[in-house]
């Protein structure tokens, strides 16, 4: 019998960085944060401006996770 050496172990991706991601998906689903017309930002209403909000903490949390989980070979 020939000795055979076992696959390699393959790493997990389950990290409790990606818990962070979890407020950028829940976060522009509460309607009551921008359901209203003031207050206004640069004359745009709080809708637009509180969307671009979430649109930065989703980028935040993105590159957060990102670079505390990627792999450094």
């Amino acid at each position: 019998m020939s000795a055979q050496t076992p696959p390699p172990e393959r790493g997990t991706d389950r990290s409790p960085w990606n818990w962070l991601l979890l407020p950028a998906v829940v976060v522009p689903l509460l309607t009551f944060l921008f359901n209203r017309d003031e207050p206004r930002l640069f004359g745009f209403p709080a809708f637009y401006w509180v969307q671009m909000a979430f649109i930065l903490l989703g980028v935040a949390c993105t590159t957060v996770v990102y670079r505390m989980t990627r792999r450094r070979d």
